[in-house]
């Protein structure tokens, strides 16, 4: 049931009340369905929730960074690459954002149709790879785009929940990985030895991980360390980003008053110039659209951890061995917290805030505690200014022959693509 329709599935779950539980084979799950249970997962209890061992599988791939590291070290890392996501540090990542976004306008032709699932993929690598290396990878953009869709296909399966229940990867598929994992290290390898030898400050963020050091020890990573850091920045930096916008553009399709409403506020804070990072402020109907798409839309839908230590939720005993999880696609969708939870409603983030739902834990696509996305700054920044580009332009309507469906992975991905008309404004 769960792998024929997994958000349905946790839906139908959390009609059970705020736990539920089920088996998969031999493995007891806890499905967690409350704000308070949920920061128990993610903040109060943290330490009794660890990644599984499909993290520990992923490992041999992407090697020891943010998403499958874990403890004291997990905290090293993020505490080292912090600074590299401070505001004045985000604000300089806009130029990429900018020049990739004006690029993909001016490419874009009147009365055509495109796979904008496809589209945004495109330009969310094009931006986090220029933000994180800078001008370095535009000989390598090619090969390293299909190993890096290479890997994240397989990385998806992998982080499916339960998929360490499931059979390895079948050989072929396997050997499929580590051709893209190798050449993923051969051009990233080659990258930071250059950077090592010229040193200095670039303005990117290879710079900030090449330059970070501990706080308690002073010391600096490993190039292997730096190597694994920036895979999973390329991860996770540009499909989260890129399936966001896609169902943006859906929505605003199935919503012309919305979509008539947006235009209006970038042809009034714009006009036909470009973004400054002063403009994402002012830009709020842009950002709301952007984050209630993500309400409807989590590109992360679910998140599952081992508990490692006996454990006591909502009155219940969880043992040690058990798996926990909780879905940002159902409580999203909560009619306790949510009024008119299915309906595409911007304006409701004109009363509430995104940081103050963010922590009542009802509203987290970014997750939450110790774990949270340390890209988050840099996803609101890029979503806003890549909209506002692309929307300054052009009106996006959906084909009418286009099929709708969820394909949810480790990210809510469109099943069938999202094929949209493309109309100037």
């Amino acid at each position: 049931m769960f792998w024929r329709d997994r958000t349905g599935f946790l839906v139908r779950n959390a009609w059970l009340g705020d736990v539920s539980y089920m088996e998969l084979g031999p493995q007891p799950i806890y499905f967690l369905n409350h704000p308070d249970l949920i920061r128990d997962m993610f903040v109060t209890n943290a330490s009794k929730f660890v990644k599984g061992s499909a993290f520990q599988r992923a490992k041999h791939f992407l090697g020891n960074g943010l998403i499958t590291s874990d403890g004291q070290f997990h905290l090293r890392q993020r505490r080292m690459m912090q600074p590299a996501f401070h505001n004045a540090r985000i604000r300089e990542y806009m130029r990429p954002m900018i020049t990739y976004a004006e690029r993909m306008a001016e490419e874009w032709q009147d009365g055509e149709t495109r796979d904008i699932n496809r589209e945004m993929m495109h330009l969310t690598l094009q931006v986090v790879g220029n933000a994180l290396f800078g001008a370095e990878m535009r000989d390598d953009a090619d090969e390293l785009a299909e190993a890096l869709s290479t890997a994240m296909n397989i990385f998806n399966y992998l982080q499916v929940p339960f998929s360490e229940l499931l059979e390895d990867l079948p050989e072929s598929q396997s050997a499929e990985f580590i051709e893209a994992r190798d050449t993923l290290d051969r051009i990233v390898g080659r990258i930071i030895r250059e950077r090592r030898k010229d040193g200095g400050d670039r303005g990117d963020l290879l710079s900030m991980l090449l330059m970070a050091r501990d706080e308690d020890d002073g010391s600096m990573m490993t190039d292997e360390q730096v190597r694994d850091e920036a895979m999973t920045l390329f991860l996770a930096g540009h499909e989260t980003t890129a399936t966001a916008m896609t169902w943006m553009w859906y929505m605003l399709s199935e919503n012309p008053d919305k979509a008539e409403k947006l235009h209006a506020e970038i042809d009034s804070v714009l006009g036909t110039r470009q973004p400054a990072p002063e403009d994402v402020m002012a830009l709020k109907y842009t950002e709301a659209v952007f984050a209630e798409t993500m309400r409807l839309f989590p590109p992360v839908w679910s998140v599952g951890r081992h508990v490692v230590e006996d454990h006591e939720i909502a009155g219940y005993n969880v043992p040690a061995g058990s798996f926990a999880m909780v879905s940002q696609y159902v409580m999203h969708r909560d009619p306790r917290f949510w009024d008119e939870p299915d309906s595409f409603i911007p304006e409701r983030w004109e009363k509430r805030s995104t940081r103050e739902a963010s922590k009542q834990f009802i509203y987290f696509p970014f997750g939450g505690g110790v774990r949270k996305c340390i890209g988050e700054g840099f996803s609101w920044m890029e979503g806003v200014t890549l909209t506002s580009i692309l929307a300054r332009k052009w009106k996006l309507t959906l084909d009418p022959e286009q099929r709708i469906g969820f394909e949810p992975l480790i990210t809510l991905r469109p099943k069938y693509g999202m094929r949209m008309k493309i109309e100037a404004r």
